[in-house]
């Protein structure tokens, strides 16, 4: 059996990024898939098509390897690479939902998730119902069957680090008829698998920590192998499978990852476990020098003792990552922890190799200030880089202390 024949599905996690749907390239022996930079195929006779390829919307080599790769990562079926997170998200939530329908969603939800759910799905005649997913029960309550057809999860979420209970959440949904979608950017495949735990897809923003460099914006579906539709709807293939109704809207809406930016985010992918390790380590002294200092009055990470998600979280991922959240009492001291770091960047994302520092409640969830996902004013929030560790306490000791 050559290597461009193997199984990786037994592999682990790292041999896997590194191998799964990336053979070498038949024709060069290339051990990097390359960049098929084209629009269209040549096709031997009218619809002979050579390897199903025949127009880069519908399918290119490129982004098919990257597919692969994350179906492998996350264990799942099959996956769908977009041209962003949101694309993603959009794409499934066309898929699987109608006028009347309703999903629960988080009540720390990504604000952009949260403003294409209310303000996009809403008029469309969604209705949604914010509940903190900490909480099975709350969850559990929150579900009317029938009409809800979606539980949307984040956990860790974004920005508070809610941890949620997968397996729990989903027994609840799926007896409901829901699927179970969750939104596993901040973990990523390496620290946390949602489908072994009964989700149905999972969702990334692959712009974060799979891409991992601050250099490509891109999305991501992985579903479930057998995943179906919710009760009593029939995809436009005429099947009941998520994964068809999802490469059908992928092909029909064609917001679809271009094959540049599918070979950065697999390049990405390639380098993510030891990216990882270096995240949470950093996250780790982070979080010790905020958790005694002055000027914080609350930490927010996962991996602490007293973090209401910590047990959970040790059962569900293989490490607490690399998001840190701390609270300094007001929205004037926070501001100025912002603007005083120098190795921290001011800048709205999170997942690169780069330490990032922002403001929530003025950046990336100013869109969901005044409703009931509105974030604290003096929350900052950090996504720990791979930077030498010391580096970063001393810029965040310097900062703390300007406000202190």
């Amino acid at each position: 059996m050559t290597q461009d024949e193997l199984d990786w599905s037994d592999a682990g996690f790292s041999t896997r990024a590194i191998h799964a749907g990336q053979a070498a390239d038949p024709s060069t022996g290339a051990v990097v898939p390359p960049i098929y930079q084209v629009s269209t195929y040549k096709q031997d006779g009218i619809g002979n098509l050579r390897g199903g390829y025949e127009y880069s919307r519908s399918a290119n080599p490129t982004r098919t390897a990257l597919e692969e790769a994350l179906a492998s990562a996350e264990g799942g079926a099959g996956a769908a690479a977009f041209a962003s997170g949101l694309a993603a998200e959009d794409t499934l939530l066309r898929a699987v939902l109608r006028p009347g329908d309703h999903l629960v969603v988080p009540d720390d939800a990504y604000g952009g998730t949260y403003r294409m759910v209310a303000q996009v799905f809403g008029p469309w005649g969604i209705e949604h119902t914010a509940v903190n997913l900490g909480n099975a029960d709350a969850v559990l309550d929150a579900i009317q069957p029938g009409r809800t057809k979606v539980v949307w999860i984040e956990t860790p979420s974004n920005p508070l680090l809610t941890v949620a209970d997968i397996a729990a959440i989903a027994v609840h949904a799926q007896s409901a008829g829901a699927l179970v979608v969750v939104d596993n950017t901040f973990a990523t495949p390496y620290l946390q698998r949602p489908l072994a735990l009964g989700a149905d897809v999972v969702v990334h923003s692959t712009t974060k920590y799979i891409g991992g460099h601050s250099d490509v914006v891109g999305g991501a579906l992985v579903v479930a192998d057998g995943a179906q539709l919710p009760v009593g709807l029939v995809g436009p293939t005429g099947t009941t499978s998520v994964l068809d109704a999802v490469r059908f809207h992928q092909n029909a809406s064609g917001a679809v990852a271009g094959p540049f930016d599918a070979w950065l985010t697999l390049r990405g992918l390639r380098t993510l476990a030891v990216r990882m390790d270096r995240h949470v380590a950093n996250a780790a002294a982070v979080v010790e020098l905020l958790r005694h200092h002055e000027a914080v009055t609350e930490v927010l990470y996962p991996g602490l003792d007293e973090h209401p998600g910590h047990e959970l979280a040790a059962r569900q991922m293989s490490a607490f990552g690399g998001m840190v959240a701390f609270r300094t009492g007001s929205e004037d001291s926070a501001r100025a922890v912002c603007a005083a770091t120098r190795v921290f960047t001011l800048a709205e994302s999170l997942g690169g190799v780069e330490s990032l520092i922002e403001h929530p409640h003025r950046m990336t969830h100013g869109s969901v200030v005044g409703t009931a996902l509105e974030v604290p004013d003096d929350l900052v929030r950090l996504s720990v880089g791979i930077e030498d560790a010391d580096d970063l306490v001393a810029d965040l000791s310097r900062a703390l202390r300007s406000v202190a």
